[in-house]
C-alpha cells in the first residue's frame, strides 16, 4: 500500500442519492482533487461487491491525507472512517535532527501512513484505524522515547479526526456541509501549559525530551558546567599550579557534561543506522582526546552542547508564541441556571447554554448575543484592529442553528474580549469545536508540515553527510602521501568533520517557518504550514473572486424594468416569492429591495419546488406555471425562450452601467429584467496598490458575473485583468491556465463557493474564515477577519519569511563552504567549532526576528502605500511590477 515516495489510497465512499459512479458530483470531486499539487491521479474503481471506491495516488511530501479530507469536505463530500488523524505534542521542543529521526521511526510503525514531527514538538500522524488504535499509537510514541504534553494533565485529549461516511445531499446541487467531521477533533486547548512539567513518569531522561534532573533546562546547565570545567582545566594547565591529573580530571568533567546528551543521541542514531551530526561531533571529540588535545575536544563539546541548548531555548520561544493562542479562551464560564448563575468549566458548555459575559472578560465560547449590547475586541481571532459593536439577535435558537450565516453584529467568538457592556451569549459550539480551538489545531498541524525548502535541505543532508565522511576518511590517510605524522592527518580530518557538520542547515528552515506561522496567527492569519508560506512568498499572480471579496458582498436592488403589460408589483411579487427560498447574497438583496418597493397590502405569490440552476439562476412553480429568474444567457441557451427585443435593449443598458442583471419569466410570459449592484470595498484600490508594491504583477478577477460588470469593478479597484461569465468549472480551468502560464498562483475567495478554484490554485486564501468551518478547511491561508487589508500583511510576511529562509541557507552553507578549506589548510578545531555553532545561533536568531514582523502599513481608500511595504516584504528595489492595470474592453 505504501512505497518510499508515493502513496496510493483506496477510499470507500457511501454515496446517498447517487446511484451512478459516473455522476457529475463525483466528476467534480475528482476534478477538484486532481488539480491539487501533489495529487498525481484520482479515479473511481468498482469492487467485486459493486461498491464504488475512490483511488488516490499522491505524494505525501506535498499533500497529506488530512488535507485531502479537508478539500473533499469543502465541496460537500466526506471521506471514510477508515483513516484517522492524530495531533500530539511533546512536553518540550526537540532538536531538528531528533525530530527527523523520531518521525522516521514513527513511519515504520504498522498502520501509520504518514508521520511528521517538528522541532517545536508537534506530532502529526495519519494512520489506518483497522491496523492500529489511538491508544496503541500513543503507546508507540512513548515506547520510542517521547512523552506527550498531556501525560501529566488530569484529562487526556488528543486530536483525532474521524472521517465521515457520506457524500452529502446531491439533489438540487445543495451540497450540505453538515456538521463536519473535523469538529470531532479534540485537542488539549491548554496543552501549552504542560510544557513546564519537563519529562516525568517513565520517560525521564529520554533523548527526545531532553529533560533531566534540572527539568527543561538540564541541557543548558550541563553545557554551562562543561564550559566551566574547560576554562578551569585550561587555567590549571597554563598556570602549572597543580599536577597534570587535575587538569585532565577537569577536562574529563567537561567531556561528561558536554557529551552527555550528544552521546545519547549518537547511540540512538547508531541504532537507527543513521550518521547524524551528533555522531560526527562525538567522534571528533574522542579523536581530539586520543591525540592528547583535551582542551580542544572539551571546547568542541562545550560549544556544541551550548549551541544545542540555545537552539532548544529559541525554538521553545517560537513554540510558546503558538501555544499562547490556545490560552486565549478562559477556563471557566458563568452559565445561567434558572434565576441564578453557575461557574462551570468551558469544556462542559453545550449548544443552547446561555453564558453571562461581564465587561472586559474574554468570551468562553462561540455563540450569538441574546441580551445586551457591547463592543467586542475580535483581534485575537480575526485580527481586526477596531472593536466590533454587538447587539442581541431576536431568535437565539434559530441563530445558532445557522451560525455561519448570522450577521457579524450578532455573532461572537471564544477568546475575544468583551467591552464595556455586559452581554448574555447563547453557546453555538462545543469548546473543542470553537473557531479558536480549530485554529489552534490547524496551527499545530502546520507546525508539523515540512516546507519545500526543508524537504530539499533534508535530501541535501542525506547526500552531503556520506560525502563528508568519505572526505574525512581520505584526509586521515593524508600522511601516506605527504610528509606529516598520522596524528596531524587525524587532527586535520577531525577539524574538517567539525567544520562540515550542517547543524545550521538543519535548523535554518524549520525555525523560520515556525516563527512565520506563529507571527501570522497572532494577527488573525492562519497559514497551514511552510508550503503555503513559502509559495505565497514567491508567487507573482493572485486571482480574486468578485462578490464578497473585492466587493462588499451586499448587493442592492437598483433597477426594475417591466415588460409590456406587466406591472412592477406583479414582477416584484414573483421575485420575492422565489428568492425568499435562497440564502444567496443576490437573493437576499432582491428580497429586501423588492419588499421595500412593494406597496403595503400587495399579496406575494407562493413559490413551490424551488431549485437551483447551477451558474445560471433559479426555477420554481408559481400558480402551476414554471417560473425562471436567471441570467440573460440562460434564455439564449433554451429552446423557445427567446427574449423580446425591448428586454434585450433594457438588459444591455443596465449591463453597460455595471449592473448584474436577471430576467424573470413566468409560464410563457417574460415579466421583465431586474438589476442589482455590488459596490467595491473601500480599501480594495489601496490593497491592490500595496500588492503591486510587494511584487505581485498580475491581479486577476474571475467572476460568474457578466464581463461588463467584471470590467467595471476591475477598472475601479486597479486590477490587471478581469474574466467574467465564468461557470464554477470554468473558474477552475482559468486557475489551471494561470498556473500553466505563470507558475504559482493564489486564489482569494470566501472558501465556500470558491472551494474548487482555491483547491486548484498553488495557494488558496479564504477571507472571513472565522465564522466558516468550510473556509477554514478549504484554504491554505485563512484571513480570519472579513478584511481585505489583511492580504498585504500575509503576502508581506510570506515574502519576509522567504527572504529569511534564503539568508539562513546562505549563512549555513556559506560557513561550511569557508570552514572546510580553512580546516584543510590548518584551522584548528576550537576556531572551527566557534564559527560552526555561531552560525547555528545566528540562523535561529534571524528566524526569530519574524516574530516581531510589523506588517505592511494599512491604508484607507485613496491613500498610497509607502515604500515601507516593499522593505517589510524583503523585496529588492525594482522588483515591483511596472505593468499598468489593463482591463479588456
Amino acid at each position: 500500500m505504501k512505497t518510499a515516495e508515493r502513496v496510493r489510497l483506496e477510499l470507500p465512499l457511501v454515496l446517498p442519492a447517487v446511484d451512478d459512479p459516473n455522476d457529475p458530483c463525483i466528476d467534480r470531486l475528482i476534478g477538484l482533487l486532481e488539480g491539487r499539487p501533489g495529487v498525481e491521479r484520482v479515479h473511481m474503481k468498482t469492487l467485486e461487491d459493486a461498491r464504488p471506491v475512490l483511488c488516490l495516488h499522491y505524494d505525501p511530501a506535498v499533500i497529506n491525507v488530512s488535507r485531502l479530507r479537508e478539500l473533499v469536505r469543502a465541496i460537500g463530500a466526506r471521506l471514510t472512517e477508515q483513516f484517522a488523524h492524530y495531533i500530539g505534542r511533546t512536553p518540550v521542543p526537540l532538536h531538528a535532527r531528533s525530530a527527523r529521526v523520531f518521525a522516521a521511526r514513527l513511519r515504520r510503525t504498522s498502520g501509520v501512513l504518514e508521520a511528521e514531527v517538528s522541532p517545536s514538538g508537534a506530532i502529526r500522524i495519519e494512520y489506518e484505524r483497522s491496523a492500529i488504535t489511538q491508544k496503541e499509537l500513543e503507546g508507540q510514541i512513548r515506547s520510542l522515547g517521547a512523552a506527550l504534553a498531556n501525560d501529566d494533565a488530569p484529562v487526556e485529549k488528543v486530536t483525532e479526526s474521524p472521517g465521515a461516511t457520506d457524500l452529502s445531499t446531491h439533489r438540487g446541487h445543495q451540497h450540505e456541509h453538515g456538521d463536519h467531521a473535523g469538529h470531532d477533533h479534540e485537542h488539549d486547548e491548554k496543552e501549552g501549559k504542560a510544557h513546564a512539567h519537563g519529562d516525568q513518569d517513565a520517560h525521564e531522561g529520554h533523548a527526545h525530551s531532553h529533560g533531566g534532573i534540572f527539568g527543561e533546562h538540564t541541557e543548558l546547565i550541563f553545557a554551562v558546567l562543561a564550559g566551566i570545567f574547560v576554562l578551569a582545566g585550561w587555567l590549571v594547565e597554563r598556570s602549572g599550579s597543580a599536577p597534570d591529573w587535575v587538569s585532565l580530571a577537569l577536562y574529563i568533567g567537561a567531556y561528561l557534561c558536554g557529551g552527555f546528551f550528544t552521546a545519547k543521541e549518537a547511540i540512538e542514531n547508531i541504532r537507527e543506522r543513521r550518521f547524524e551530526i551528533d555522531t560526527l561531533m562525538l567522534v571528533a571529540a574522542v579523536g581530539a582526546a586520543a591525540l592528547g588535545k583535551w582542551a580542544e575536544g572539551g571546547l568542541l563539546l562545550f560549544l556544541f552542547s551550548l549551541g544545542h541548548s540555545l537552539e532548544h531555548f529559541a525554538m521553545g520561544r517560537a513554540r510558546r508564541a503558538i501555544e499562547a493562542l490556545a490560552e486565549l479562551a478562559p477556563e471557566k464560564a458563568l452559565v445561567k441556571r434558572g434565576d441564578g448563575t453557575e461557574e462551570v468549566p468551558v469544556e462542559t458548555l453545550k449548544p443552547g447554554d446561555v453564558v453571562l459575559v461581564k465587561p472586559n472578560e474574554r468570551l468562553p465560547a462561540d455563540g450569538v448575543v441574546v441580551k445586551g449590547t457591547s463592543s467586542v475586541n475580535q483581534a485575537p481571532v480575526t485580527g481586526e484592529s477596531v472593536p466590533v459593536d454587538k447587539v442581541a439577535v431576536k431568535d437565539g435558537q434559530a441563530a445558532i442553528a445557522a451560525f455561519e450565516r448570522v450577521d457579524a453584529s450578532n455573532r461572537v467568538f471564544a477568546g475575544t474580549i468583551n467591552g464595556a457592556g455586559a452581554i448574555e451569549v447563547m453557546v453555538a459550539r462545543l469548546a473543542s469545536q470553537s473557531t479558536m480551538a480549530r485554529v489552534v489545531q490547524m496551527v499545530a498541524e502546520a507546525e508539523a508540515q515540512r516546507s519545500p525548502t526543508q524537504q530539499f535541505t533534508d535530501k541535501f543532508e542525506r547526500i552531503f553527510v556520506p560525502v563528508i565522511l568519505a572526505l574525512v576518511a581520505l584526509l586521515m590517510l593524508a600522511f601516506l602521501v605527504i610528509d606529516e605524522s598520522f596524528s596531524d592527518s587525524f587532527y586535520r580530518a577531525m577539524a574538517v568533520l567539525v567544520a562540515a557538520s550542517p547543524c545550521a542547515l538543519a535548523i535554518s528552515v524549520p525555525s523560520a517557518v515556525l516563527s512565520g506561522v506563529a507571527r501570522a496567527g497572532r494577527s488573525g492569519v492562519l497559514v497551514k504550514g511552510g508550503g503555503p508560506l513559502e509559495n505565497l512568498g514567491s508567487l507573482s499572480s493572485i486571482a480574486f473572486d468578485k462578490t464578497g471579496t473585492l466587493t462588499e458582498g451586499r448587493p442592492k436592488l437598483t433597477d426594475v424594468t417591466t415588460a409590456g403589460g406587466v406591472s412592477e408589483a406583479e414582477l416584484l411579487s414573483v421575485v420575492v416569492a422565489v428568492e425568499s427560498h435562497s440564502d444567496h447574497p443576490l437573493a437576499t438583496a432582491l428580497v429586501e429591495g423588492g419588499q421595500k418597493r412593494l406597496q403595503p397590502g400587495v399579496q406575494v405569490a407562493q413559490a413551490e419546488d424551488v431549485r437551483s440552476i447551477t451558474g445560471r439562476g433559479v426555477q420554481a412553480m408559481i400558480d402551476g406555471e414554471q417560473t425562471f429568474i436567471a441570467k440573460p444567457v440562460f434564455f439564449g441557451e433554451m429552446d423557445g425562450m427567446k427574449m423580446p427585443s425591448e428586454l434585450v435593449d433594457a438588459n444591455g443598458s443596465l449591463v453597460k452601467s455595471g449592473r448584474t442583471t436577471m430576467v424573470v419569466r413566468k409560464g410563457e410570459r417574460f415579466l421583465g429584467v431586474i438589476g442589482v449592484m455590488d459596490t467595491p470595498r473601500p480599501a480594495a484600490t489601496a490593497v491592490m496598490a500595496q500588492l503591486r508594491e510587494l511584487g505581485i504583477e498580475r491581479l486577476v478577477m474571475i467572476s460568474g458575473d457578466n464581463q461588463q460588470v467584471a470590467d467595471a469593478v476591475a477598472r475601479t479597484v486597479g486590477l490587471t485583468e478581469a474574466k467574467g461569465d465564468l461557470m464554477p468549472e470554468q473558474k477552475v480551468e482559468t486557475i489551471k491556465a494561470l498556473r500553466e502560464r505563470h507558475g504559482k498562483v493564489a486564489m482569494v475567495g470566501d472558501g465556500v463557493n470558491d472551494a474548487p478554484a482555491m483547491a486548484n490554485a498553488t495557494v488558496g486564501i479564504a477571507m472571513g474564515a472565522a465564522g466558516s468551518d468550510v473556509a477554514l478547511e478549504a484554504a491554505d491561508v485563512a484571513l480570519m477577519g472579513d478584511d481585505l487589508s489583511q492580504l498585504p500583511f500575509a503576502v508581506g510576511l510570506s515574502r519576509r519569511t522567504k527572504r529569511v529562509i534564503k539568508q539562513n541557507l546562505w549563512v549555513s552553507l556559506g560557513v561550511v563552504a569557508v570552514l572546510i578549506p580553512a580546516t584543510i589548510l590548518g584551522l584548528n578545531i576550537g576556531t572551527a567549532v566557534l564559527f560552526h555553532e555561531g552560525s547555528t545561533l545566528l540562523v535561529v536568531i534571524n528566524a526569530l526576528r519574524l516574530l516581531a514582523y510589523p506588517g505592511t502599513p494599512k491604508v484607507t481608500d485613496g491613500q498610497q502605500p509607502t515604500a515601507r511595504a516593499e522593505r517589510d516584504a524583503g523585496n529588492f528595489p525594482g522588483t515591483k511590477s511596472s505593468e499598468s492595470p489593463k482591463v479588456p474592453s
